[in-house]
């Protein structure tokens, strides 16, 4: 198995679990401290990654673009959060909000020059009608005879 393949894996797993923290977390606790908690979180373990890392030998466009990642992310944990406090299911949110790399590749394909083949584009249309799909809830007091 390649490298990167066993590492993707592991973050898959990691962010299955995850999601299930985040509604068991809004559960008991607001969106902003569930952020909060989140941000913690991520800085637990970042006196070992600067130990073990080389020194940051970039220029201030990349760190920049670096803390911005951190910020997009975090906005987005809070939106997230906010939705499952709201009365999301974990099952719905989580699985919708996943599909947050369809918009990564319009954005490739827009301002980095990468190309899709077709097969690929046709995979993006099948994750969006995936996704509406998993969000569609019959309205309250519907049933369906079966």
């Amino acid at each position: 198995m390649a490298t990167w393949l066993f590492y993707a894996l592991i973050a898959v797993l990691l962010y299955g679990i995850v999601g299930l923290f985040q509604k068991m977390a809004t559960n008991r606790i607001s969106a902003r401290a569930s952020v909060v908690c989140c941000a913690v979180g991520y800085s637990l373990p970042v006196p070992y990654l600067l130990a073990t890392s080389g020194p940051l030998t970039s220029n201030f466009l990349y760190v920049m673009i670096a803390f911005f990642v951190g910020i997009t992310s975090q906005l987005g944990s809070w939106f997230l959060f906010a939705s499952l406090e709201n009365g999301a299911k974990a099952s719905v949110a989580v699985t919708l909000t996943a599909l947050y790399p369809l918009l990564t590749v319009l954005l490739a394909t827009t301002l980095l020059s990468e190309r899709l083949t077709a097969l690929q584009w046709f995979g993006v249309f099948l994750a969006l009608v995936a996704g509406a799909m998993i969000s569609y809830e019959k309205p309250e007091g519907t049933f369906v005879k079966g």
